[in-house]
């Protein structure tokens, strides 16, 4: 996992990224227990861990970056149930056989697959459920394959189930939302002016009534371990 991806990006990211969907949080207290311990790793600003916490399961809310730990620290400031832990995904620090379930959200592309599953097996209490979301844009052929990817060389059988999560943009957070990606350049960065000036002609261009519509989809991995 590279730790510094997303070092200044914090803000952007706590204000642009999509949430994910009810009923897709609906579908994971299905099938993990009331009563569960979770892990939450690679949990950025916390955008899924929040709404995790606010079922009330104890969470360890794992993230190594700095910048994003301090974003999560204040998304679960008001949460006495979730603790913020310095770790990472292939050595998260948490104790042995310590949760019920571990998930992530994207982050499984970012991760070793292989020293990830270990992680998981160590820190899981006697066959833990491991869930793995993403959001995409539906149609972008590209992001499907980075995803699909990272879960086909993760999970061996996993369940697998699809959200709708329609997200629109207004300008300012059409502007963030880029600001918030790996590799796109911060405003003291070459080719930042370039960059946006590119973004505004695009609203400009699929904007109605001040807004752009992201057909964003939430798919939902999860296996028992």
């Amino acid at each position: 996992m590279n730790i510094d991806a997303f070092t200044g990006r914090a803000q952007a990211y706590t204000k642009a990224r999509p949430s994910y969907p009810d009923e897709a949080i609906k579908y994971i207290r299905k099938i993990i227990s009331e009563n569960a311990i979770i892990a939450d790793v690679g949990a950025g600003t916390g955008k899924f861990t929040e709404l995790l916490a606010r079922c009330a399961y104890k969470i360890y809310a794992v993230e190594p970056n700095s910048d994003m730990r301090g974003q999560l620290e204040i998304t679960l400031a008001s949460f006495p149930n979730a603790e913020v832990i310095d770790g990472l995904a292939e050595a998260t620090s948490l104790y042995d056989q310590s949760v019920d379930v571990i998930t992530c959200a994207q982050t499984l592309n970012r991760v070793d697959a292989n020293i990830f599953r270990s992680e998981c097996c160590r820190i899981g209490k006697a066959n833990p459920i491991v869930i793995s979301l993403y959001n995409y844009e539906r149609g972008k052929t590209h992001s499907v394959l980075r995803y699909e990817k990272s879960t086909s060389s993760f999970y061996k059988n996993p369940v697998v189930r699809e959200f709708p999560n329609p997200i629109y943009f207004t300008r300012d957070r059409w502007l963030s939302y880029h600001l918030s990606m790996e590799g796109v350049p911060q405003e003291s960065e070459a080719g930042y002016e370039a960059y946006f000036a590119e973004q505004n002609e695009i609203f400009n261009c699929h904007s109605e009534n001040g807004l752009i519509l992201m057909d964003f989809v939430t798919n939902v991995y999860s296996e028992i371990f």
